[in-house]
């Protein structure tokens, strides 16, 4: 029985072609040239790029965007995550010899801001430990995976993060994003989790669709931006309550004053328990696995 004959009598089959064989069809079609197929109209609507890149279509580019990293991560077995925020700016211990050397001409400011991200190279390294120690778990509950880590992707503490689950010879997701100024994902990130948005709305979401636990570095605008909004999601009771870990005491009460947003009164006393201070891997965990009772 030829494959043909096999397909005619199967019952479970469909009989409309997918959509990958009707794109076979068109483009044995569109080699017939006539002034019909070679205007854009003729094209298939989802093989027509200029079609789905206009303006109208934002609803549908929105939907596209929010289905494909569900569907990939559904199928990569991936039930829950744990999920990373940093700045892209702080230098693997590593490199930090080499960091402090070249600001050594650099006018004062601006050596005193290298020697500054130097200073924080550690929290590189508590990210790194903090990602191996939670992949190393290897936690499976309902046959999915629990506490994969997610990153942003890029370098510094996103790397970080991407390593460590990398050194426990793990997976690990990276949630990038297009920008004007070139950037990649870091060489760590597991490739068919290695994931691309246009939409920071968009890319946020996915971060905390899956998160049971969110560690939080010192970092810029974007860390800024991811953090507080999180906060104001569980707030809100819009989430349910997590572990958030908020590493860098020192860093961040400079630059924010909690207390100071307390006593003004724009947030309750109690707000300031959404997150737990922490300065090493091993206290993120412990309270992990406290809130958790692993």
């Amino acid at each position: 029985m030829t494959e043909e004959e096999k397909q005619k009598r199967d019952l479970k089959d469909r009989k409309f072609y997918p959509a990958q064989k009707e794109a076979e069809f068109e483009k044995k079609a569109l080699k017939v040239h006539t002034p019909q197929t070679a205007h854009p109209s003729y094209k298939l609507a989802f093989q027509d790029k200029d079609f789905l890149l206009r303006e109208e279509l934002r609803p549908v580019r929105f939907q596209l965007e929010l289905l494909k990293p569900e569907m990939i991560l559904d199928e990569a077995g991936v039930g829950s995550t744990m999920v990373m925020y940093g700045s892209a700016r702080i230098p693997p211990p590593e490199a930090a010899e080499e960091a402090l050397a070249g600001a050594k001409d650099l006018p004062e400011d601006e050596r005193k801001v290298v020697e500054s991200l130097v200073a924080k190279s550690k929290y590189y390294g508590e990210a790194r430990k903090l990602a191996r120690m939670v992949t190393e778990k290897s936690i499976i509950e309902d046959g999915k995976r629990q506490f994969v880590v997610c990153s942003g992707g890029g370098p510094s503490i996103m790397e970080a993060a991407n390593r460590g689950a990398s050194d426990a010879g793990g997976e690990s997701i990276g949630l990038n994003i297009i920008l004007p100024h070139e950037q990649a994902p870091n060489q760590y990130v597991t490739p068919y989790l290695s994931l691309n948005f246009h939409y920071f709305a968009l890319r946020k979401m996915h971060f905390l669709l899956r998160a049971k636990a969110v560690a939080v570095f010192p970092g810029g605008f974007g860390t800024f931006d991811e953090f507080f909004e999180l906060l104001t999601l569980i707030q809100t009771g819009k989430m349910k309550p997590m572990p958030i870990l908020l590493f860098g005491k020192d860093f961040w009460t400079r630059v924010v004053n909690f207390e100071a947003i307390a006593e003004e009164g724009t947030i309750s006393k109690k707000d300031l328990d959404l997150f737990r201070w922490c300065e090493t891997a091993d206290e993120a965990w412990d309270h992990i696995s406290a809130f958790y009772e692993l």
